[in-house]
């Protein structure tokens, strides 16, 4: 399956890229899943992590992998989305990159699944002369069921994650991520 990627305007003009505003929290509803959203959110299957990173045959992109577990139910659906955040130096915190850097929900599999992954590429477009900058990823994931949100959960890029393709080179996997 091919992996989406999405363009970046560059990364000089960060000082002028306002944070975008985190996605809201969807509700949690009454609905019922065989997995409990506690047993959701701490299974050792929810995990993102970057799998791309300046590869040689991929300059200037960021890919990020996540995984989720099922939830047991065929009619429920799982969705992620994934952001790309840099580094703040002077403030000292991660920040959303805006102009396409996020790509909002979209459906990777049943909730029967014992676990689904998915992935999508940024390409950045850095400034000549200005400093690298530190990328993570974040991914939020939802469990549906129709239009009830069952559980939501965010995870930042860790290191040391196994994803079944994508990855460039094989095997790869970072938290970070440093173009520029």
């Amino acid at each position: 399956m091919a992996v989406p990627r999405r363009q970046i305007a560059g990364l000089g003009a960060l000082a002028l890229l306002a944070s975008a505003p985190a996605p809201a929290a969807a509700r949690t509803s009454t609905a019922r899943s065989t997995a409990a959203p506690h047993a959701l959110l701490t299974s050792k299957e929810l995990w993102a992590t970057i799998d791309v990173c300046n590869a040689k045959d991929q300059p200037n992109t960021v890919g990020i992998r996540g995984s989720m577990p099922g939830d047991g139910q065929s009619r429920d659906k799982l969705y992620m989305s994934f952001r790309l955040q840099y580094f703040n130096r002077t403030t000292a915190q991660w920040v959303d990159l805006s102009n396409g850097a996020n790509t909002g929900y979209f459906a990777v599999g049943a909730g029967a699944a014992a676990s689904r992954q998915d992935g999508s590429s940024f390409v950045i477009a850095p400034v000549p002369g200005k400093p690298a900058f530190t990328l993570r990823g974040v991914v939020d994931y939802q469990w549906r069921r129709g239009r009830t949100v069952l559980a939501t959960g965010t995870r930042p890029t860790t290191a040391h994650r196994q994803s079944v393709s994508g990855s460039d080179p094989p095997g790869y996997s970072a938290a970070t991520c440093l173009i520029g």
